[in-house]
């Protein structure tokens, strides 16, 4: 496959998370063109090597297809795949194409490879939006069909460095109550400065326990609402709380300590489904990055590692972080060829390990 070309069909096409109908067609169609018994559940496409053995255990290779909507400060068309200078600009180029179409390329490579572990490769949909038919639908689909990740490996724009750790996220909608009052009075209980009694009870408090590698739970209030005339006591404030989980506690324990430290207000998760991940040094994940050079790091961004609970898994891939969701996004086509080579050096490395 030449992946510098299926690289620019994907940019040409819009795939907005839960959009991504056009893309995951041209994805299907290239796999089934290299030969390969290529499968597809919803946008999520999907293919195992043919020497497939249950006995072993499996790689996940995963990375995504859909992206986020352009920003306005474009300044040249987002879905124009042009090539400058070495870089090739587009919509999603940087996160995640260029992991895609690596990462296919070295699927390709070992393809009819007999490994002591089974590869299996999804490039999934609506992980920008930690989507209801993305990775959250497509584990249990393969649960279904009898097959069981081992472990995974994940596309996103690292540099391919290896990401060991990332926090997981819950937004907490706090709601504090009063009574209103004529302000000139001072009538009434002002919800304001119940809300505020709490903020400062959170702002303080300190978790019992610590992650090892992701250190201590975040917490930020990010929004806060009360009141809509200066003469009135506002009977209501409506906070918004940021909360950066760890390994150390579930995010529904997490919740669940936090809302023991308010006395005025309740704590309603949007969602507890983007969790922490942590993969120990020891894993051979790690070490197989090690020995190609690699660094380990906390990943300050999330990914669908957030949906792999279930098993290790370790993201690395072409591109840079600080170009996901920014003007004019790009990729360098060495960085491509550059992934392509360490991805393969990275499976004979785990081969190895495994072989030991």
């Amino acid at each position: 496959m030449n992946p510098v070309r299926l690289l620019q069909q994907l940019i040409a096409l819009p795939s907005f998370s839960r959009s991504e109908n056009a893309t995951a067609d041209l994805l299907f169609s290239e796999m089934d063109s290299l030969g390969f018994s290529v499968r597809r559940f919803r946008n999520n496409i999907w293919v195992l090597q043919p020497s497939f053995d249950p006995a072993k255990p499996t790689l996940l290779l995963n990375s995504h297809h859909d992206t986020v909507r352009p920003t306005d400060a474009y300044t040249r068309d987002p879905f124009s795949p042009e090539i400058i200078d070495g870089r090739l600009y587009g919509l999603g180029s940087n996160d995640a194409g260029a992991s895609v179409v690596a990462l296919m390329s070295v699927f390709e490579k070992f393809h009819n490879r007999i490994l002591p572990f089974n590869l299996l490769l999804a490039i999934t949909a609506e992980e920008e939006v930690t989507g209801e038919n993305g990775m959250r639908a497509f584990l249990p689909h393969l649960e279904r069909q009898g097959i069981a990740i081992s472990m995974a490996l994940v596309g996103e724009p690292t540099g391919m460095q290896p990401a060991v750790a990332e926090r997981g996220l819950v937004v907490l909608d706090c709601l504090t109550s009063g009574k209103s009052g004529h302000a000139a009075r001072g009538e009434g209980v002002n919800a304001l400065y119940r809300a505020i009694e709490d903020i400062e009870a959170l702002r303080n408090f300190r978790f019992p326990s610590e992650s090892r590698i992701l250190g201590p739970v975040g917490l930020q209030v990010t929004v806060i609402e009360a009141g809509r005339q200066h003469n009135v006591v506002p009977a209501e404030c409506r906070w918004v709380v940021d909360v950066r989980t760890t390994d150390a506690y579930s995010n529904e324990e997490t919740v669940d300590l936090l809302s023991r430290v308010v006395k005025n207000s309740s704590l309603t998760p949007r969602s507890t489904r983007v969790r922490a991940s942590v993969i120990e040094n020891s894993h051979p994940m790690v070490k197989a990055a090690v020995m190609m050079g690699g660094m380990p790091f906390v990943s300050p961004t999330t990914s669908d590692m957030s949906q792999m609970a279930a098993f290790p898994s370790l993201k690395m891939g072409p591109g840079k972080s600080e170009r996901s969701h920014s003007a004019d996004e790009f990729v360098e086509i060495a960085e491509i060829e550059n992934a392509i080579l360490k991805y393969e050096t990275y499976i004979n490395n785990l081969s190895h390990i495994f072989e030991l």
